[in-house]
């Protein structure tokens, strides 16, 4: 990373989450003024306590939903970059509140990108915003989605275009895949799943063993947001969507991922697929406009992705530091 972050002010929305808490130490590593805006930890064990995130970073606590409250904090920080990652993340729990899930990434986003003026933006959507198509997903696709959570992810990119198409906003949007990494707790997901399983002896049961998805360590989509911020601040010819994704062949089925953990990790599968099922089999992206015009490239292979994420947990549930694996990880990519 070049010298660019080195006494930037930078808020990040989200930072007591996964994603979010990775982005602040790795910020925090190259010398940025980092302020969190957040709510709590959304589980018990989190990357953001135990890495001690707080220690290091603005820590500001409220809600994307208060209007007021994101003004406040846009305020304080009187930040030169924002990344918007806060969001309501899981597809299931878009099933048992979808009005939550569309108040949190929409109206969320929109009073985000309402408070934060001139900064550069960088805003942090999905993979799953996309309608299901045939192949790999490119920028200019189709926006949709059969879900909650794909919908809100869909309306999420709408109102950013809006906004800046509107009021001429510095605002870009990033669709990473399916992230993968140390510290991650969160429930329905396949490497926590996999790591709780481990740690209990209890069997792991997946629900579609053959669903297809990108998967990529998190410094990947992390460096790309970094990247992306750089050149947006230089120029408003980035103001646009871009995919964050792994090469094809690093998209793999559930049940591939779970076989290549298990030949490390001891684990019992059991299968139960749900009555019904509302996710597609199949999710790509193509990610050749980051590659291309970014100059962006993955430093991990899916191979390497899953040996730093089950490195990351085996060295902490071994009483190792969840801040010193994780600056670590963050280092030998640096």
């Amino acid at each position: 990373m070049s010298s660019f972050w080195h006494g930037r002010r930078v808020l990040v929305t989200g930072h007591t989450g996964f994603k979010g808490a990775w982005l602040a130490l790795w910020l925090h590593a190259l010398g940025a003024e980092v302020i969190g805006f957040s709510g709590p930890p959304p589980t018990d064990d989190s990357l953001f306590a135990m890495a001690r995130v707080g220690e290091l970073v603005g820590d500001q606590r409220g809600d994307v939903r208060d209007g007021d409250a994101v003004a406040s904090a846009m305020q304080r920080a009187a930040p030169d970059v924002v990344f918007h990652l806060a969001a309501q993340p899981l597809v299931r729990a878009s099933l048992a509140n979808p009005a939550v899930t569309y108040e949190i990434n929409v109206v969320g986003t929109a009073n985000v990108l309402q408070a934060a003026g001139d900064a550069t933006i960088v805003c942090v959507t999905s993979d799953k915003c996309y309608a299901p198509g045939p192949r790999p997903h490119r920028e200019r696709d189709r926006l949709g989605g059969s879900d909650p959570y794909s919908a809100s992810k869909a309306a999420q990119e709408l109102v950013v275009a809006a906004h800046r198409e509107t009021f001429g906003a510095r605002v870009a949007t990033a669709r990473a895949g399916n992230v993968i990494g140390g510290g991650d707790w969160a429930p329905d997901r396949l490497l926590p799943d996999l790591a709780r399983a481990r740690a209990s002896g209890s069997p792991v049961v997946l629900r579609h063993p053959d669903a297809v998805r990108p998967w990529q360590h998190v410094l990947d989509p992390l460096a790309g947001y970094l990247l992306l911020a750089e050149r947006l601040h230089d120029s408003r010819e980035w103001a646009t969507a871009f995919n964050f994704g792994p090469p094809d062949a690093d998209a793999r089925s559930v049940r591939w991922v779970v076989d290549r953990v298990g030949e490390r990790w001891p684990l019992t599968v059991e299968v139960e697929p749900p009555a019904g099922s509302i996710e597609v089999p199949t999710l790509r992206l193509d990610a050749s406009a980051a590659r291309e015009r970014l100059g962006w490239t993955p430093r991990f292979d899916l191979e390497a992705a899953l040996a730093a994420t089950m490195s990351w947990y085996d060295e902490v549930r071994g009483g190792g530091d969840a801040r010193a694996a994780t600056l670590r990880q963050i280092g030998d990519v640096r």
